[in-house]
């Protein structure tokens, strides 16, 4: 079968010729797709009755067409919806997740909206995946959290006038979408000039997996505190774990059994600081007296454990309220002016830190 007629406007559009300027509509995206308006409705609205090829037809078009959904006014849309506006995050235990949670629904109810906290699970069909849960619901926004969202994830939601704020995303490739982060590489420096005061020399640093930008960044930036110091950070001194207490105890308890271990580890999240609290008990290494430990995050445990954990503080719940106000303003037609800020981070001294012996 041949190819539909196109006039010109809308091949250059489905070329990618920025000199088009006129708007495409769903009749024409609909054409360029050899499918009906009703079918790219359902797309465009996260219905799971299309098959994959037309969903993946359509999406293509949507992103070389570049078109967007007509935007209706806020309050049009809050009636439709109840007032509703989304937190996306990979899961909801923990400390950090409460946190975030907390400062979104703060920021939410000051403008009179609830939260829809959607959890964004792997493996998941295109049908069923968060967006197309968003989609669904016919969703005011978005705040996406410690996700980076596909190509094909952002374009979707952009055609559907769904604005996404990150909060701290883990990769560079969402550079334009709006994001709220923290200052990680100065947490890293501020962490390593602690324990470079303190007299240690032998220092081991504990990331996680993954080519995160936040754990590249905390490293790069401890890394760089050693050096200002003239303390050297061997690569062999840089170990990876997951971003958990138990894979960070496997890794830490290998590292304080050697011949030489460290007299001062920094961990990259306070969850894995506390993997190293427990991987010392087992070595029978006493926290403060024989190793030094320095966290990242700031969560309420590591004030309670014994002793307290010296941490960077990153303000989790003030990222997450600041992340939500950010995307209030885009629902309601701002601009961001920065598609990312970042909030300070700060060292917090507590007792896990001591002078080398």
């Amino acid at each position: 079968m041949s190819e539909p007629r196109r006039d010109g406007a809308a091949a250059d559009r489905r070329h990618g010729d920025a000199r088009s300027s006129d708007p495409v509509t769903m009749a024409e995206l609909a054409r360029l797709a050899g499918t009906t308006i009703p079918t790219v409705s359902k797309v465009l609205n996260g219905r799971s009755d299309v098959s994959a090829a037309t969903r993946e037809r359509v999406m293509r078009l949507v992103d070389e067409t570049g078109y967007r959904r007509r935007r209706r006014a806020a309050g049009i849309r809050d009636r439709e919806t109840g007032g509703l506006v989304d937190l996306v995050i990979s899961k909801v235990s923990g400390s950090w997740a409460n946190l975030v949670l907390s400062g979104a629904e703060r920021a939410a109810a000051a403008a009179g909206l609830d939260v829809v906290v959607t959890v964004a699970r792997p493996q998941q069909d295109a049908g069923e995946d968060w967006v197309a849960r968003l989609l669904a619901r016919r969703s005011r926004g978005a705040t996406v959290a410690l996700l980076t969202p596909s190509r094909a994830q952002v374009q979707t939601l952009a055609a559907a006038g769904i604005p996404l704020v990150l909060l701290d995303p883990s990769s560079d490739s969402a550079s334009v979408i709006p994001s709220i982060g923290t200052t990680d590489w100065a947490g890293g420096y501020a962490a390593a000039a602690h324990l470079a005061a303190l007299g240690h020399r032998d220092i081991a640093v504990l990331t996680g997996t993954g080519d995160y930008r936040y754990g590249r960044a905390r490293v790069d930036g401890f890394r760089a505190g050693l050096e200002q110091s003239g303390i050297p950070l061997p690569e062999r001194r840089v170990q990876q774990a997951d971003w958990n207490r138990d894979a960070a105890e496997a890794v830490a308890r290998r590292m304080l059994r050697s011949s030489s271990p460290p007299t001062a580890l920094f961990a990259c999240s306070d969850e894995m600081a506390l993997g190293v609290y427990r991987a010392a008990a087992g070595a029978g290494i006493e926290i403060a007296r024989d190793l030094s430990v320095v966290g990242f995050d700031d969560l309420p445990e590591s004030a309670w454990v014994t002793p307290s954990l010296t941490t960077v503080r990153q303000p989790i719940e003030e990222m997450a309220a600041a992340a939500m106000r950010m995307l209030l303003r885009l629902r309601g037609g701002a601009t961001t002016g920065s598609a990312r800020e970042e909030l300070a981070t700060e060292l917090v001294v507590r007792e896990s830190t001591t002078t080398a012996r």
